[in-house]
């Protein structure tokens, strides 16, 4: 339990501000920089905004996806998971009125106890900001609200040591995951 302690337990004030049908909730980052945290009404300056909104750009998403290296889906896939998942948080940078999506992910659910974290991007001008970690900070908070417990993601090796950095933990209990692929 204290994993969840540390996320839902604490005294920090909660910034979240309901805006537009698409702009969910404002985050507070780290650093200064105008473009890593939010900033007041000024047209020059960013604010990051996480959305729950599923209606996102497929070549945009896409786009992100590339700035990582990330292998290309096909779309109608892409189209079809988020369809089908049980939460999609985007991260936007909003500077005036143009929007950028620079992060992105998704979890699957039971709808009752577990859920499985898919899809975890961050453009990779916005790392080292704090930012990813908001943003999963925000997919857990949105699970726990909807009383979902036991979450579980899949990371490649060199993502493990961030994820251990917000308290996941690998194989606990000695479970150890098993999985099919077609031939």
């Amino acid at each position: 339990m204290g994993f969840w302690k540390t996320w839902f337990s604490t005294s920090e004030p909660a910034t979240t501000t309901k805006t537009t049908s698409w702009e969910e909730d404002t985050a507070e980052t780290a650093g200064n920089s105008s473009t890593a945290g939010v900033s007041g009404t000024s047209s020059s300056e960013a604010r990051i905004i996480f959305s729950t909104e599923r209606d996102i750009d497929l070549y945009e998403l896409e786009e992100l996806c590339d700035a990582v290296g990330w292998s290309r889906r096909p779309l109608r896939k892409v189209k079809k998971a988020i369809e089908h998942s049980f939460l999609v948080v985007s991260m936007w940078q909003v500077r005036g009125n143009k929007r950028r999506l620079i992060g992105f992910a998704r979890a699957t659910s039971d709808y009752a106890f577990n859920a499985t974290i898919w899809d975890v991007v961050v453009h990779p001008e916005f790392q080292g900001k704090g930012l990813g970690k908001a943003l999963m900070k925000y997919v857990l908070k949105k699970l726990r609200s909807e009383e979902i417990s036991n979450v579980t993601l899949f990371a490649d090796p060199h993502v493990v040591d961030f994820y251990r950095s917000l308290g996941f933990v690998s194989d606990p209990e000695g479970i150890k995951g098993m999985f099919w692929y077609p031939q």
